[in-house]
């Protein structure tokens, strides 16, 4: 009796591992910022970003004046020059903020080169995260940084340093 009592928990326990899921996560920001090629491109990214901003600030406030020009001198205006003035303050506008939207909007000049600089670095990332999750025959590994959020996670199933190093950069050098 001793025997199946002791053989049915073995068997019941050798059941339950071969049904086990082995788990890990990557921190994606700590990754990213161990490759340089993503540090530069996001730099590139935030100064063309500012460039535009600018241009777009100076745009609006160009028009702001040309507005506060049309109020002071409007009484003196005749009826034919106001709407004149009216017209060119108005198109202005409408242009600044066709130009925001070509920059800024969904799939303007920033989203375009984001995914020219940054995308790239993203799909080796992620194979490197699947070489990792393969070779350590791992069924999951999640991101700590997405909209996954993890209530606990033991430091002994992150993953990024082997990442990084998949990645062939030297893990440990920006912090953590």
């Amino acid at each position: 009796m001793k025997k199946f009592i002791i053989t049915s928990f073995l068997i019941f326990f050798a059941t339950v591992g071969a049904f086990a899921q082995r788990f890990a996560y990557v921190d994606s920001e700590y990754i990213l910022k161990h490759i340089p090629e993503y540090i530069s491109a996001q730099k590139q990214m935030d100064a063309l970003s500012a460039q535009w901003q600018k241009e777009v600030d100076t745009r609006f406030a160009d028009i702001d004046k040309l507005y506060k020009t049309y109020q002071a001198d409007q009484v003196l205006l005749t009826e034919d020059m106001r709407k004149r003035r009216e017209s060119e303050i108005i198109d202005k506008e409408k242009e600044a903020k066709e130009f925001q939207r070509v920059k800024f909007g969904f799939e303007g000049e920033l989203f375009q080169q984001r995914n020219k600089l940054i995308k790239p670095i993203q799909e080796r990332v992620a194979k490197a995260v699947q070489a990792v999750a393969e070779g350590l025959q791992l069924d999951m590994i999640f991101d700590k940084n997405s909209e996954i959020t993890l209530l606990y996670a033991s430091t002994r199933l992150d993953k990024s340093n082997d990442v990084v190093t998949k990645l062939g950069y030297k893990p440990g050098v920006f912090g953590k």
